[in-house]
């Protein structure tokens, strides 16, 4: 005689449901990110006066657009199994340009088609280096880094203050509601931010980027444009980074050879803290938006804590990367 399992009641089934979402590799270390940040959201509250609110989430977007931006792009890069170790150097480059361009009396709109167009280019031949040379990406990027820096150098050594009207006009708040603020720059982020997801998630060249980053071999033998979707996937990453350039200038109303040095680090952080597994194939960009966020709740915190030097946010986000990195693969060899 067989016996009938006796059906399982709505609670169980729910907290089945929520076992294998967060055991699976895909959504796993997204979701831990999430309760990670509510935790951390929640804790700061508990402890310092003022944390809990909205004010602290609209601050944390605006001091971190760009970095939204400038992860947004890693993220497409690391899905498809790559790395860019240039954001960081185009990112200056972009501000360098900017404050120059303004200088020097470009009109803003020229200035900042021109910034789009350079890092797009430069994002295109690193892409081709990649795909029609065979050349890792961590040597194609480093060798864009080194360049991207060097301009900078060439085009100016010291810091540019900029006065524009049309930059300075972004960089002023607009105001939501008492002590409620953003910028031009969140929007704009946000906006990227939703066609990123969209691309990735409803469009071929997405499902091909998620292709790559699985397995290569797999994704040209279904006939899918792996060399193009390669190339492209570093062009958007040169985008990003020469948007969030130009987002950072709004807001430091600056450009300086020094900025952004580590920025390629920050970024590739906030992916992997984001959930994107370093090997491609699996990660979400609203992943990595959470993961930007979690790195400046840390600042946040360690600002409010006072006692605490500013190098304590690298330690905590070190071992974050250590837990996420482990987590990550658990995941993965649980699911071999």
């Amino acid at each position: 005689m067989t016996t009938l399992e006796a059906p399982k009641s709505g609670v169980a089934r729910l907290l089945e449901r929520a076992r294998d979402a967060f055991t699976s590799p895909k959504s796993g270390p997204v979701l831990v990110t999430a309760v990670l940040f509510i935790v951390m959201f929640v804790a700061g509250g508990v402890r310092y006066n003022g944390f809990f609110s909205a004010t602290t989430i609209l601050n944390l977007l605006v001091s971190y657009s760009y970095l939204l931006v400038l992860a947004i792009g890693m993220s497409f890069v690391i899905i498809s199994g790559g790395i860019d170790l240039s954001v960081g150097a185009v990112l200056a480059l972009s501000t360098i340009i900017a404050a120059k361009g303004l200088q020097i009396g470009m009109p803003p709109a020229v200035v900042i088609v021109l910034i789009l167009v350079c890092t797009s280019v430069l994002g295109l031949l690193v892409g081709l280096m990649i795909n029609v040379f065979q050349i890792q990406p961590f040597i194609a990027t480093l060798a864009a880094m080194f360049l991207a820096r060097g301009l900078c150098y060439i085009i100016a050594k010291e810091s540019i203050a900029i006065t524009d009207p049309f930059f300075t006009s972004m960089a002023q708040p607009i105001i939501l509601g008492p002590r409620l603020s953003i910028t031009a720059s969140v929007i704009i982020a946000l906006v990227v931010l939703v066609i990123a997801v969209w691309v990735l998630q409803y469009t071929r060249f997405g499902r091909t980027t998620y292709a790559i980053g699985g397995g290569e071999q797999s994704g040209t033998l279904m006939g899918l444009p792996i060399a193009r979707t390669k190339v492209l996937v570093y062009v958007i990453s040169g985008f990003c980074s020469g948007l969030a350039g130009l987002l950072y200038s709004f807001y430091t109303l600056s450009g300086y050879a020094l900025t952004g040095v580590g920025g390629e680090l920050d970024a590739i952080s906030a992916v992997v803290i984001g959930g994107t597994l370093l090997t491609g194939g699996y990660g979400f960009v609203l992943g990595s938006a959470l993961g930007v966020l979690v790195l400046g709740l840390i600042q946040t915190m360690i600002t409010f804590e006072g006692t605490l030097s500013s190098w304590w946010t690298k330690i905590f986000i070190g071992a974050l990367l250590l837990v996420f990195i482990v987590l990550q693969k658990v995941l993965t060899s649980r699911r071999a």
